[in-house]
């Protein structure tokens, strides 16, 4: 039998729930209970799996009557994509958010490949190279939001024409 990651296998739970509907909403201590591990570990799932770049909304409430809801963000068109990546954009953002949101940018053709990997090269650790960590992630969080900028003015006017 094939070994699994828990988080894998709670990731396939949570989208197989989403195959069917636009959204979920869930119990962090049910679900928690169903996999027998800790909350903590749904927490995990949704904060890396569940992201904006990813083509998700997370919505929460806590308390007795808490509950997580998990959006499937529904994009009409290119420029409706790149309006939800503007108004979902981190403070900070870490390498790999980036490029899964520039690969998301490409899979939509709304950057060709020579763009993304300038983007790619721009956005990377090795270009921006601070000692800071969270200064470097908040760097690279500014230029992806001027680049997404550009692409939506761009797509708008392309649109009016």
């Amino acid at each position: 039998m094939e070994s699994r990651n828990m988080s894998d296998v709670i990731e396939r739970y949570l989208k197989a729930m989403l195959s069917g509907a636009h959204q979920v909403e869930i119990s962090r201590s049910e679900i928690a209970q169903q996999f027998n591990c800790v909350p903590s570990q749904i927490n995990y799932v949704i904060k890396t799996r569940f992201t904006p770049e990813n083509g998700y909304v997370v919505e929460s409430k806590r308390g007795g009557g808490g509950y997580i809801r998990i959006l499937r963000v529904q994009v009409k068109d290119n420029c409706d994509l790149v309006d939800v990546m503007i108004d979902n954009m981190p403070q900070a953002l870490r390498p790999r958010q980036a490029q899964v949101m520039i690969q998301q940018l490409y899979d939509s053709q709304l950057v060709g490949q020579q763009a993304g990997n300038m983007m790619l090269n721009v956005l990377s650790h090795q270009t921006l190279d601070l000692d800071d960590r969270l200064a470097e992630d908040t760097l690279r969080a500014r230029l992806l939001l001027a680049f997404l900028q550009s692409l939506r003015y761009e797509r708008y006017t392309q649109r009016q024409l």
